[in-house]
Protein backbone atom coordinates (compact mmCIF):
# COMPACT_ATOMS: atom_id res chain seq x y z
CA UNK A 1 0.00 0.00 0.00
CA UNK A 2 1.45 3.35 -1.07
CA UNK A 3 1.07 6.52 0.93
CA UNK A 4 0.98 9.91 -0.76
CA UNK A 5 3.45 12.59 0.19
CA UNK A 6 0.72 14.78 1.66
CA UNK A 7 -0.56 11.97 3.86
CA UNK A 8 2.95 11.04 4.92
CA UNK A 9 3.72 14.65 5.77
CA UNK A 10 0.51 14.88 7.76
CA UNK A 11 1.44 11.77 9.72
CA UNK A 12 4.90 13.12 10.51
CA UNK A 13 3.37 16.43 11.61
CA UNK A 14 0.83 14.61 13.77
CA UNK A 15 3.52 12.51 15.45
CA UNK A 16 5.75 15.55 15.99
CA UNK A 17 2.88 17.59 17.39
CA UNK A 18 1.87 14.74 19.63
CA UNK A 19 5.40 14.59 21.05
CA UNK A 20 5.36 18.33 21.66
CA UNK A 21 1.97 18.13 23.36
CA UNK A 22 3.15 15.29 25.56
CA UNK A 23 6.26 17.25 26.53
CA UNK A 24 4.24 20.40 27.20
CA UNK A 25 1.83 18.40 29.37
CA UNK A 26 4.76 16.89 31.26
CA UNK A 27 6.28 20.34 31.77
CA UNK A 28 2.96 21.73 32.99
CA UNK A 29 2.59 18.86 35.44
CA UNK A 30 6.12 19.43 36.75
CA UNK A 31 5.42 23.15 37.19
CA UNK A 32 2.21 22.37 39.08
CA UNK A 33 4.03 19.96 41.37
CA UNK A 34 6.85 22.46 41.74
CA UNK A 35 4.40 25.10 42.94
CA UNK A 36 3.50 22.84 45.87
CA UNK A 37 7.18 22.34 46.69
CA UNK A 38 7.72 26.10 46.38
CA UNK A 39 4.99 26.86 48.91
CA UNK A 40 6.13 24.12 51.28
CA UNK A 41 9.65 25.56 51.16
CA UNK A 42 8.53 29.12 51.90
CA UNK A 43 10.68 30.40 49.04
CA UNK A 44 8.66 33.56 48.44
CA UNK A 45 9.16 35.01 51.92
CA UNK A 46 12.95 34.75 51.85
CA UNK A 47 13.45 35.88 48.26
CA UNK A 48 10.92 38.73 48.01
CA UNK A 49 10.93 42.08 49.78
CA UNK A 50 7.69 43.86 48.90
CA UNK A 51 8.39 46.62 51.43
CA UNK A 52 11.43 47.58 49.35
CA UNK A 53 9.41 47.42 46.14
CA UNK A 54 11.22 44.31 44.97
CA UNK A 55 9.47 42.00 42.53
CA UNK A 56 8.66 38.37 43.48
CA UNK A 57 11.80 36.25 43.88
CA UNK A 58 14.10 39.13 42.87
CA UNK A 59 15.58 39.66 46.33
CA UNK A 60 14.60 39.07 49.93
CA UNK A 61 14.24 41.28 53.01
CA UNK A 62 17.09 41.74 55.47
CA UNK A 63 17.65 38.82 57.83
CA UNK A 64 19.47 40.07 60.89
CA UNK A 65 21.55 37.52 62.79
CA UNK A 66 24.40 37.61 65.33
CA UNK A 67 26.72 37.02 62.37
CA UNK A 68 25.53 39.93 60.24
CA UNK A 69 22.66 40.77 57.91
CA UNK A 70 21.78 38.46 55.05
CA UNK A 71 19.64 39.09 51.97
CA UNK A 72 17.98 36.36 49.94
CA UNK A 73 19.29 36.66 46.36
CA UNK A 74 17.46 37.06 43.07
CA UNK A 75 16.34 33.56 42.05
CA UNK A 76 14.28 34.53 39.02
CA UNK A 77 15.42 33.04 35.69
CA UNK A 78 17.08 36.32 34.67
CA UNK A 79 20.27 35.49 32.76
CA UNK A 80 22.43 38.21 34.31
CA UNK A 81 21.16 38.82 37.83
CA UNK A 82 19.19 35.66 38.59
CA UNK A 83 19.77 31.95 38.09
CA UNK A 84 18.88 31.77 34.41
CA UNK A 85 22.33 30.48 33.45
CA UNK A 86 22.26 27.71 36.02
CA UNK A 87 21.67 24.11 35.09
CA UNK A 88 19.27 21.82 36.87
CA UNK A 89 22.29 20.08 38.39
CA UNK A 90 23.60 23.43 39.69
CA UNK A 91 20.25 24.07 41.34
CA UNK A 92 20.09 20.67 43.02
CA UNK A 93 23.68 20.94 44.28
CA UNK A 94 22.93 24.36 45.76
CA UNK A 95 19.98 23.03 47.76
CA UNK A 96 21.44 19.68 48.76
CA UNK A 97 25.12 20.56 49.27
CA UNK A 98 25.13 24.32 49.85
CA UNK A 99 27.52 24.95 46.96
CA UNK A 100 27.09 27.55 44.22
CA UNK A 101 27.73 26.87 40.51
CA UNK A 102 31.19 28.47 40.84
CA UNK A 103 32.08 26.26 43.80
CA UNK A 104 31.55 28.80 46.60
CA UNK A 105 29.98 27.67 49.86
CA UNK A 106 26.65 29.17 50.87
CA UNK A 107 26.02 30.66 54.29
CA UNK A 108 23.59 28.57 56.37
CA UNK A 109 21.15 31.50 56.38
CA UNK A 110 20.15 29.65 53.21
CA UNK A 111 18.69 26.50 54.83
CA UNK A 112 20.42 23.88 52.71
CA UNK A 113 21.06 22.08 55.99
CA UNK A 114 17.38 21.08 55.80
CA UNK A 115 16.89 21.10 52.02
CA UNK A 116 19.62 18.46 51.77
CA UNK A 117 16.94 15.96 52.87
CA UNK A 118 14.65 16.87 49.95
CA UNK A 119 14.33 14.25 47.23
CA UNK A 120 15.61 15.10 43.77
CA UNK A 121 12.23 14.63 42.10
CA UNK A 122 10.80 17.46 44.21
CA UNK A 123 13.80 19.68 43.51
CA UNK A 124 13.49 19.05 39.78
CA UNK A 125 9.85 20.08 39.95
CA UNK A 126 10.81 23.17 41.94
CA UNK A 127 13.39 24.01 39.27
CA UNK A 128 10.69 23.74 36.59
CA UNK A 129 8.44 26.06 38.57
CA UNK A 130 11.11 28.72 39.12
CA UNK A 131 12.11 28.67 35.44
CA UNK A 132 8.47 29.37 34.60
CA UNK A 133 8.46 32.61 36.63
CA UNK A 134 9.11 36.04 35.07
CA UNK A 135 12.80 37.03 34.96
CA UNK A 136 13.66 40.23 36.81
CA UNK A 137 16.81 42.19 35.95
CA UNK A 138 17.62 43.30 39.48
CA UNK A 139 21.01 42.73 41.17
CA UNK A 140 20.97 40.80 44.43
CA UNK A 141 21.80 42.85 47.49
CA UNK A 142 25.14 41.85 49.03
CA UNK A 143 25.21 40.50 52.57
CA UNK A 144 26.40 42.92 55.24
CA UNK A 145 28.77 40.83 57.35
CA UNK A 146 31.61 41.80 59.68
CA UNK A 147 35.02 40.15 59.64
CA UNK A 148 35.66 37.20 59.77
CA UNK A 149 32.19 36.06 58.67
CA UNK A 150 32.43 37.75 55.29
CA UNK A 151 35.29 35.35 54.50
CA UNK A 152 33.56 32.35 52.91
CA UNK A 153 36.52 30.06 53.48
CA UNK A 154 35.42 29.80 57.13
CA UNK A 155 32.33 27.94 55.91
CA UNK A 156 34.43 24.89 55.11
CA UNK A 157 35.10 24.46 58.83
CA UNK A 158 31.48 25.34 59.71
CA UNK A 159 30.17 22.67 57.37
CA UNK A 160 32.59 20.10 58.74
CA UNK A 161 31.20 20.74 62.24
CA UNK A 162 27.52 21.33 61.48
CA UNK A 163 26.46 19.88 58.15
CA UNK A 164 26.13 16.41 56.70
CA UNK A 165 24.39 15.91 53.33
CA UNK A 166 21.69 13.30 53.77
CA UNK A 167 18.53 12.24 51.97
CA UNK A 168 15.26 11.75 53.83
CA UNK A 169 14.64 8.07 54.53
CA UNK A 170 11.07 7.07 55.47
CA UNK A 171 10.66 5.19 58.73
CA UNK A 172 9.04 1.81 57.91
CA UNK A 173 7.70 1.56 61.46
CA UNK A 174 5.61 4.71 60.97
CA UNK A 175 2.54 5.29 58.85
CA UNK A 176 2.32 7.35 55.65
CA UNK A 177 1.00 10.47 57.40
CA UNK A 178 3.88 10.54 59.90
CA UNK A 179 6.46 10.06 57.15
CA UNK A 180 4.91 12.76 54.98
CA UNK A 181 4.84 15.09 57.96
CA UNK A 182 8.45 14.30 58.83
CA UNK A 183 9.51 15.04 55.27
CA UNK A 184 7.67 18.36 55.18
CA UNK A 185 8.80 19.52 58.62
CA UNK A 186 12.40 18.37 58.49
CA UNK A 187 13.19 18.88 54.79
CA UNK A 188 11.02 21.15 52.67
CA UNK A 189 9.52 23.44 55.31
CA UNK A 190 12.78 23.47 57.32
CA UNK A 191 10.96 24.24 60.59
CA UNK A 192 13.99 23.47 62.75
CA UNK A 193 15.93 26.35 61.20
CA UNK A 194 13.77 28.80 63.17
CA UNK A 195 12.36 26.66 65.99
CA UNK A 196 15.67 25.25 67.27
CA UNK A 197 18.24 27.10 69.33
CA UNK A 198 21.66 27.55 67.76
CA UNK A 199 25.05 27.14 69.37
CA UNK A 200 27.73 29.84 69.40
CA UNK A 201 28.86 28.77 65.94
CA UNK A 202 25.38 29.00 64.48
CA UNK A 203 24.76 25.27 64.31
CA UNK A 204 21.45 23.80 65.45
CA UNK A 205 21.36 22.45 69.02
CA UNK A 206 20.02 18.93 68.47
CA UNK A 207 19.30 18.51 72.19
CA UNK A 208 16.63 21.22 71.86
CA UNK A 209 15.22 20.16 68.51
CA UNK A 210 12.05 22.20 67.80
CA UNK A 211 12.01 23.49 71.39
CA UNK A 212 12.18 27.16 70.44
CA UNK A 213 14.71 29.92 70.96
CA UNK A 214 14.98 33.44 72.32
CA UNK A 215 17.11 34.47 69.35
CA UNK A 216 15.23 33.62 66.20
CA UNK A 217 15.24 35.46 62.86
CA UNK A 218 15.68 39.21 63.31
CA UNK A 219 16.05 38.70 67.06
CA UNK A 220 12.47 37.54 67.58
CA UNK A 221 11.65 34.78 70.06
CA UNK A 222 10.39 31.58 68.42
CA UNK A 223 8.12 29.22 70.37
CA UNK A 224 8.61 25.65 71.47
CA UNK A 225 6.61 23.42 69.11
CA UNK A 226 7.29 20.10 70.80
CA UNK A 227 4.29 18.51 72.55
CA UNK A 228 5.47 19.52 76.03
CA UNK A 229 2.33 20.49 77.95
CA UNK A 230 3.95 23.25 79.99
CA UNK A 231 6.21 25.06 77.52
CA UNK A 232 5.25 23.67 74.11
CA UNK A 233 2.04 22.82 72.27
CA UNK A 234 1.16 19.69 74.19
CA UNK A 235 -2.17 21.10 75.33
CA UNK A 236 -3.18 22.05 71.78
CA UNK A 237 -5.53 19.84 69.79
CA UNK A 238 -4.73 18.55 66.33
CA UNK A 239 -7.36 20.90 64.92
CA UNK A 240 -5.74 23.85 66.76
CA UNK A 241 -2.45 23.23 65.00
CA UNK A 242 -4.00 22.59 61.60
CA UNK A 243 -6.11 25.74 61.90
CA UNK A 244 -3.04 27.84 62.73
CA UNK A 245 -1.18 26.45 59.71
CA UNK A 246 -4.12 27.34 57.49
CA UNK A 247 -5.19 30.72 58.91
CA UNK A 248 -2.51 32.00 61.30
CA UNK A 249 -4.93 32.07 64.24
CA UNK A 250 -3.74 30.79 67.61
CA UNK A 251 -6.05 28.82 69.92
CA UNK A 252 -6.55 31.93 72.11
CA UNK A 253 -7.78 33.97 69.14
CA UNK A 254 -4.54 35.91 68.67
CA UNK A 255 -2.66 35.71 65.37
CA UNK A 256 0.92 34.75 64.62
CA UNK A 257 3.27 37.59 63.86
CA UNK A 258 6.73 38.35 62.59
CA UNK A 259 8.26 35.76 60.27
CA UNK A 260 5.65 33.11 61.13
CA UNK A 261 2.99 35.26 59.49
CA UNK A 262 4.96 35.00 56.25
CA UNK A 263 5.30 31.25 56.73
CA UNK A 264 1.52 30.91 56.98
CA UNK A 265 0.56 33.45 54.31
CA UNK A 266 3.09 32.30 51.71
CA UNK A 267 3.51 28.68 52.70
CA UNK A 268 1.40 26.49 54.95
CA UNK A 269 -1.92 28.14 54.03
CA UNK A 270 -1.30 27.05 50.44
CA UNK A 271 -0.66 23.39 51.29
CA UNK A 272 -3.34 20.75 51.02
CA UNK A 273 -5.39 19.78 54.07
CA UNK A 274 -3.71 16.38 53.91
CA UNK A 275 -0.23 17.91 54.10
CA UNK A 276 -1.21 20.13 57.03
CA UNK A 277 -2.66 17.11 58.82
CA UNK A 278 0.57 15.21 58.18
CA UNK A 279 2.58 18.05 59.72
CA UNK A 280 0.31 17.91 62.77
CA UNK A 281 0.77 14.13 63.09
CA UNK A 282 4.55 14.53 63.04
CA UNK A 283 4.71 17.46 65.45
CA UNK A 284 2.47 15.73 67.98
CA UNK A 285 4.72 12.67 67.85
CA UNK A 286 7.92 14.60 68.62
CA UNK A 287 9.57 13.99 72.00
CA UNK A 288 8.27 16.67 74.40
CA UNK A 289 11.06 18.99 75.56
CA UNK A 290 10.67 21.34 78.53
CA UNK A 291 12.12 24.64 77.31
CA UNK A 292 10.34 27.82 78.29
CA UNK A 293 10.58 30.66 75.79
CA UNK A 294 9.62 34.11 77.01
CA UNK A 295 7.84 35.85 74.16
CA UNK A 296 9.47 39.16 73.35
CA UNK A 297 7.07 42.12 73.31
CA UNK A 298 6.10 43.50 69.93
CA UNK A 299 7.65 46.85 69.10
Amino acid sequence: MKMGRAALGGLVLLVASGGSLDRAAADAAAIERGARVFHAGGCLACHTDPKAGIEPLAGGPPLETPFGTFYGPNITPDLEHGIGRWTEADFIRALKDGISPDGAHYYPAFPYTSFTKANEADLKDLWAYILAQPPVARPSRPHDLPFPFRWRATLIVWKWLNFEPAAFVPDPTRDAAWNRGAYLVEALSHCAECHTRRNWLGGLDSALHMAGTQDGPDGDSVPNITPDKETGIGDWSASDIAFLLKTGFLPDGDVVGASMADVVNNGTSKLTDEDRKAIVVYLMALPPIRHDIVRKPAE
